[in-house]
């Protein structure tokens, strides 16, 4: 059987409801004809008759058309529900947003922005994946991914934007008994067992590029790419840590230190996007992110 028509369903139902086929063209804005034509053309398809047009009388459904009358009110609603879905989506109103991010992104700066958005949007459903900065562009670019923080630069990638966000402090984390000087330096630090996010990642070459611009060539103990394991580590006295300052809780371990650097480091985060994906409750969700951005000096 070919495939239905909701515009021969929607006819229908209009029939039923104003009882006869000339209401229902002047309710639907249609010719008489065309009506006639739909529901004949709904008949054969269904290999059945569905109304009896009484001479004088309105029209009645038949026994098999009051079931499938039945059945096209339900797929009419449906189809009605999934075109408002779409409208609400594009209006920011409602939907999916898939948003990657590291361990760090997602404990220290999507919290408020998540409370942001069940405040103010809770139809938004946000689907956190921890990621990469490589995988999030790549997941983007295959149009599996809605919207990233991202480890600044990055390389162009086609179809995917990148705004700049913010720009953070890059600390030394140390076990609080080591002897240390108030402020670190690569040659320092150089020679103290080390605690490093793995090669794949952004802050890896940031922190290897501060230590090779000083002269000095690191070689960490452990590379790992969960901050909060690598702080558990630090206090552990198993080695020292650079990491983002917003990985540092005032409430931390106390045997733990914080150091500033010297030269200072910073790492810059932004927001990537698909380019498919830059407007309706995408746009909701980066508005939400976009509060807390530094400018940087």
């Amino acid at each position: 059987m070919r495939e239905l028509s909701l515009d021969h369903l929607r006819t229908l139902v209009a029939i039923a409801d104003l009882g006869s086929l000339a209401n229902a063209a002047r309710a639907l804005h249609l010719a008489a004809p065309t009506v006639t034509v739909q529901i004949a053309d709904l008949e054969s398809r269904l290999g059945g008759q569905l109304l009896v047009r009484g001479r004088g009388g309105p029209v009645q459904a038949t026994g098999l058309g009051e079931r499938f009358i039945a059945r096209a009110r339900r797929l009419l609603a449906d189809a009605d529900d999934a075109v408002e879905d779409v409208r609400r989506q594009l209006a920011g109103q409602t939907g999916r947003v898939r948003v990657g991010a590291s361990t760090g992104a997602i404990a220290h700066l999507l919290p408020p922005a998540l409370e942001r958005l069940a405040r103010d949007h809770p139809g938004i459903d946000v689907n956190v994946q921890v990621l990469t900065s490589n995988d999030s562009m790549a997941r983007l670019a295959a149009g599996s991914l809605d919207l990233a923080v991202v480890a600044l630069p990055q390389a162009p990638v086609r179809g995917v934007h990148v705004t700049p966000l913010r720009r953070e402090p890059v600390v030394a984390f140390l076990p609080a008994a080591w002897k240390a000087p108030r402020r670190l330096t690569p040659q320092w630090l150089a020679e103290r067992p080390l605690i490093m996010n793995d090669a794949s990642t952004r802050l890896y070459r940031l922190t290897a590029e501060w230590f090779s611009a000083a002269g000095v060539h690191c070689r960490p103990r452990i590379e790992l790419n969960y901050n909060d394991a690598i702080r558990t580590l630090v206090a552990a006295g198993y080695g020292a840590a650079l990491l983002p300052g917003e990985s540092h809780d005032p409430a931390r371990d106390p045997r733990i230190a914080v150091r500033p650097l010297s030269p200072a480091l910073w790492r810059q985060l932004g927001l990537a996007t698909s380019d498919r994906g830059a407007s309706g409750t995408t746009s909701i969700v980066m508005a939400a992110l976009l509060p807390s951005r530094q400018v940087a000096p």
